[in-house]
């Protein structure tokens, strides 16, 4: 396997493309063949012609770019796999636990699926985990548009008028998106505090200026991936009362608990909004999963009867398609370079590899992965 196609993407939200033409290049000199969709990196700034320059081939449409492909790479689960040949890998983002149907539909065509999700969180496969790289940049991104909406300035201010005190942000849930979002608020001058379920993550909270909030919810920890564990209902009372008095005296909250796999716990319910002060912004990064606000709806801003603006923070990656396209096409990368065969030139399924036994969810007809059989 060795025949690359580079899909562009069909959803007309979407900005990102997955291999940028220095990947397409150094992809290349390895021995892979390229085809690349024409205009799949107009949106994040990378023109045709410098995926030709690169050695690609440009084709008319992914329909077009199915014929003879082996491997097949784009960001967003496909909206349809026709055309796509047997035996193909299809590499995407699946949402797995969500998508039954599709999972059925690709392995009944033949389809080699990889979930981009599923890429196992170990040191070896960093180089890889796609939901570290984007969900990063979506942190970063949180704040800047928090900031933009908030009605003051961030950093403390003395001038001959007078001291403008910093702005105070609260961010809740301390994963990769989460720590990007304290480092930004930091570096632009607000007073940051920070929970997370896991007590682990306090000292790097400290370590970045931040004050860590002490919410005694019991026995807590993380999985073997690195998120945090689901919350008994009672630990998530307990954390919606203590939580609450935080965001009282904060101008912007920014959620990030997500559970893999699972629908997002609601931390902050609609009589905390209404304690809040008028003109504070709340950004709800786990929306596309049932959402850690109360009233908070994907890619649309909501204002409640008191002035809170509840801003969505859904793949806010997609707002710096640029850096967000080079961190994908470098996961990407490491991924195909991974599983290379330097001396037969071509790309192994090798289904004993870890990285590989995580993320392959279907072959040869079936659905092999384990948690989705």
């Amino acid at each position: 396997m060795k025949r690359i196609l580079v899909c562009k993407e069909t959803d007309p939200r979407e900005t990102r493309t997955p291999l940028i033409p220095d990947d397409v290049k150094k992809l290349i000199s390895m021995g892979f063949e390229i085809k690349v969709v024409k205009g799949t990196g107009a949106k994040s700034g990378f023109a045709d012609e410098a995926y030709e320059k690169a050695g690609a081939v440009l084709v008319s449409s992914n329909e077009e770019g199915y014929k003879g492909s082996e491997i097949v790479l784009r960001i967003m689960k496909p909206e349809k796999i026709d055309g796509i040949e047997k035996d193909a890998m299809h590499l995407s983002y699946l949402d797995p636990f969500n998508e039954k149907e599709l999972l059925n539909n690709m392995a009944s065509a033949g389809i080699c699926a990889v979930s981009l999700e599923m890429i196992p969180r170990t040191t070896l496969a960093q180089k890889m985990d796609v939901q570290s790289s984007q969900t990063s940049l979506a942190g970063y991104c949180a704040v800047i548009n928090a900031a933009a909406k908030l009605p003051k300035i961030l950093p403390m201010m003395v001038t001959p008028s007078g001291t403008i005190n910093p702005a105070r942000v609260f961010i809740i849930g301390v994963g990769v998106a989460g720590l990007q979002a304290i480092a930004t608020a930091k570096r632009l001058g607000a007073r940051v505090d920070a929970f997370d379920t896991r007590p682990v993550v306090e000292e790097q909270v400290k370590s970045l200026g931040a004050s860590f909030v002490k919410i005694d919810l019991g026995e807590m920890g993380q999985t073997d991936q690195g998120y945090a564990k689901e919350l008994t209902p009672e630990q998530i009372a307990k954390q919606q009362e203590a939580q609450a008095k935080v965001c009282e005296r904060s101008n912007i909250v920014i959620t990030t608990a997500k559970v893999f796999g699972r629908k997002a716990p609601v931390l902050i319910k609609k009589d905390v909004l209404d304690r809040m002060m008028p003109g504070s912004v709340v950004v709800d990064m786990a929306v596309s999963t049932g959402g850690n606000v109360e009233g908070s709806k994907l890619f649309e801003n909501v204002v409640t009867e008191n002035g809170v603006t509840i801003m969505s923070g859904d793949l806010l990656e997609r707002q710096v398609p640029f850096d967000a396209s080079k961190m994908l096409s470098g996961n990407f990368t490491a991924f195909l370079s991974h599983f290379y065969n330097k001396e037969s030139k071509e790309f192994e399924i090798r289904l004993e590899d870890e990285i590989m036994k995580g993320c392959l969810l279907t072959k040869g007809g079936e659905i092999i992965h384990e948690r989705f059989k």
